[in-house]
């Protein structure tokens, strides 16, 4: 009898544990990667228009997590996207998706930043979280040192993150980081083509780079000779880089670029940004997997924040959160837990 009391007593105990916030928060923390793992969810969405800009909103309460899309066609409609959307309303938020105009057109630019601080100024209450995707984090960094956007903005998660914009340069065109050598994604290669090919101001180069980038987006290995050859000295900067394989090279063809450019990479390099007083935490979550963005990218920014975490995880093919196996499942279970800790905080 004393034992079933005992026994009693504990199964009491448990079932007091599962019902209090740290208790709640863990069953969300497992339903809500439960989602990210499994077939989507069908949830209600609205669109919502604020000043210049418009988005998608998921959900009916709860605190608000405005979503920020990486560089991709599809924008706020990628289903990948719309997955996450999902699952995050099922955990207790109500999302806000913008559709950022410059990273759907792959026009990336540090005039995205105004995109995302006009989205986090419009967003419903008082506070926010924000997530950003891959290169989104870049613009998402940027908006929030506005002390205005910083002041509603409670957390950042980032998937995925860059760092350093030159190093990333020299490492998807010769895939090397750091000295080590990996495997680069050729995808970042040709969006960085496509987004800079405009700064350019001979039109016949940039209408050149910008088929040899949508020729190699579509066909990995296919010829480019046939536009290559035509190119003028603008265009031919671009390419001495591109087909570049020595690291020690990257710098001065960097700095050889067309003024344009070579502009733009330096507003969108976070290492040469002071972010000694970004004020929000920021979740830093990222694969040693990543052949877009190298890991230690993720793990330098969250080392360059006063309040970054770092989650690496073994394996999470760059901005897909369904992690595998059991460690990789308790890492990013953690990052989970540690968001949904604000999340209550906001509520």
């Amino acid at each position: 009898m004393r034992r079933f009391g005992l026994l009693l007593l504990l199964l009491l105990a448990v079932l007091l544990g599962l019902f209090s916030p740290p208790g709640r928060r863990v069953i969300d923390t497992v339903r809500l990667m439960a989602a990210l793992g499994g077939p989507p969810t069908p949830v209600a969405v609205r669109p919502l228009e604020y000043g210049t800009g418009r988005a998608d909103l998921y959900g009916d309460g709860g605190p608000v997590l405005v979503l920020l899309p990486g560089a991709a066609v599809a924008g706020k409609d990628d289903p990948r996207l719309v997955h996450f959307a999902a699952a995050l309303v099922g955990a207790g938020w109500r999302v806000m998706v913008p559709d950022l105009v410059g990273a759907k057109a792959l026009a990336l630019s540090a005039a995205d930043a105004a995109e995302v601080a006009e989205a986090i100024r419009h967003a419903p209450g008082d506070k926010v979280a924000l997530a950003a995707i891959s290169y989104a984090a870049v613009p998402a960094v940027l908006a929030v040192l506005e002390p205005d956007v910083a002041a509603r903005v409670a957390v950042l998660a980032a998937v995925g993150p860059p760092y350093d914009a030159r190093r990333m340069i020299g490492f998807f065109t010769t895939g090397t980081w750091r000295g080590e050598r990996l495997e680069p994604n050729a995808y970042g290669k040709w969006v960085f083509v496509l987004s800079n090919a405009r700064r350019l101001t001979d039109s016949g180069d940039r209408a050149l780079l910008e088929a040899i980038a949508r020729r190699r987006m579509a066909d990995p290995g296919a010829g480019l000779d046939d536009l290559s050859r035509r190119l003028g000295p603008q265009g031919r900067a671009v390419m001495a880089l591109l087909d570049n394989g020595d690291p020690g090279r990257v710098p001065a063809l960097i700095d050889n670029l067309p003024p344009g450019i070579g502009d733009e990479i330096g507003r969108l390099d976070l290492a040469a940004r002071d972010l000694s007083g970004f004020g929000p935490e920021v979740l830093v979550i990222h694969g040693a997997d990543d052949r877009i963005v190298p890991v230690g990218e993720g793990e330098a920014l969250a080392a360059a924040l006063p309040h970054g975490r770092f989650y690496r995880l073994g394996n999470l093919a760059h901005a897909d959160l369904s992690a595998a196996g059991l460690a990789d499942g308790l890492t990013l279970g953690r990052a989970v837990y540690r968001l949904l800790e604000w999340r209550d905080r906001m509520g």
